[in-house]
């Protein structure tokens, strides 16, 4: 029996689209997966009240808020939100420095650090995130410390 050139033809385009629909949709599941923690975190929103409540805490930590000294808090707080926006899977650009660069002068501890961190689980808290959010969200955020802590 002879192959018609349709015959030939259609299992190949079958399978490239099949392929192709296959990528997509691994795409789509990899993108939900990526970005579950923004929304986790009530997106954009939620991350901002997050920060302001992160940020007013900092400033007036009696442990810390020498360390924020010349900085304006709106600035931070805007820095801050871009950066929870776009480790978390938002789609948020970070364009601020380097954690190191913006601590270098600043000799922070690992006390500094550490109530730092207690203010933005605060911060979370009186947001009601989730403790297995807020534990995503500080692991991807805890391997900073090897930039920030500088003494």
């Amino acid at each position: 029996m002879r192959r018609s050139s349709r015959d030939s033809w259609w299992p190949a385009a079958l399978a490239r689209r099949v392929l192709v629909a296959m990528a997509l949709l691994t795409g789509l599941a990899a993108w939900a997966e990526d970005d579950a923690l923004y929304r986790d975190l009530g997106g954009e929103e939620g991350i901002a009240r997050i920060v302001e409540g992160m940020v007013d805490r900092a400033y007036a930590d009696p442990r810390i808020q020498k360390k924020f000294d010349g900085v304006n808090p709106k600035a931070l707080k805007e820095s801050l939100r871009r950066q929870f926006c776009a480790l978390s899977g938002g789609n948020c650009a970070y364009e601020g420095e380097t954690m190191k660069k913006s601590h270098a002068h600043l000799a922070v501890d690992k006390a500094d650090f550490n109530a730092l961190v207690e203010d933005l689980q605060l911060a979370m808290d009186e947001q009601k995130v989730p403790f297995t959010v807020q534990n995503r969200l500080l692991a991807l955020l805890a391997p900073m410390h090897r930039d920030i802590i500088t003494r």
